[in-house]
């Protein structure tokens, strides 16, 4: 599984109509505030955008919505495994990407062989109060040496002129929220941050067709997300 480089993260479908169509192609739908009807409809949403782009769409805690919805990737903080359905999820073929913040919660993650490892936040974050220091490129690094071949998703405090610093500490991706939706200028910056990702990785976009591709332990490859 290859994954685009650029992992923009907002709260509703109608930001993927503004991203998609810069070559976007990786996204986290994250809303945390909403009915479940209201969570499913922007879901079913992202879902067809993102099928129409050739984007991938990472939903966030509502993974049986996803299910529902025929998404084929969710995220899960180190809260959600407690209640979530790991291996319903990966017999449905489902990939799983975890957030990890220590060493006992990265054990955890890589127990459940993961399709992406997150690791926040990497600087200082206005987004949310947070209980863990920031991480650091170091972080990065030895992150890196201890998953391997795992995809690593750096988070927290990053700007298109810190993705160099990320990259070059061995980040695979990098997940942006406010230095994009924050913008006065969202799309431009996100320009921004595609080129520069261009310069220092080899996958500024997604290699290979969003759909359901088997997760590990899975015999499930097809479907789309």
């Amino acid at each position: 599984m290859t994954l685009a480089s650029v992992y923009p993260i907002v709260d509703s479908a109608e930001w993927l109509g503004r991203l998609l169509p810069l070559e976007v192609r990786l996204v986290q739908l994250r809303i945390k505030v909403g009915s479940a009807p209201e969570v499913r409809s922007e879901i079913r949403k992202a879902r067809g955008l993102c099928s129409r782009a050739g984007a991938q769409l990472v939903v966030n805690d509502y993974w049986l919505l996803a299910m529902a919805e025929g998404c084929d990737f969710v995220h899960l903080g180190q809260g959600d495994l407690d209640t979530a359905d790991v291996p319903a999820l990966r017999k449905a073929g489902i990939r799983i990407g975890i957030s990890t913040h220590d060493d006992a919660e990265l054990a955890r993650a890589l127990a459940l062989q993961p399709d992406y490892v997150a690791l926040g936040p990497i600087y200082p974050t206005s987004l949310k109060v947070m209980p863990w220091s920031p991480q650091g490129l170091e972080r990065v690094a030895e992150w890196k040496r201890r998953i391997g071949k795992t995809p690593l998703v750096a988070i927290g405090g990053l700007t298109a002129e810190r993705l160099a610093g990320v990259f070059n500490a061995g980040a695979d991706i990098a997940a942006v929220v406010s230095d994009i939706v924050r913008n006065p200028d969202p799309e431009a910056r996100t320009r921004e941050w595609l080129v520069t990702a261009a310069r220092h990785t080899s996958r500024p976009g997604l290699t290979d067709p969003p759909g359901r591709t088997a997760a590990p332990g899975s015999d499930q490859s097809s479907g789309q997300p």
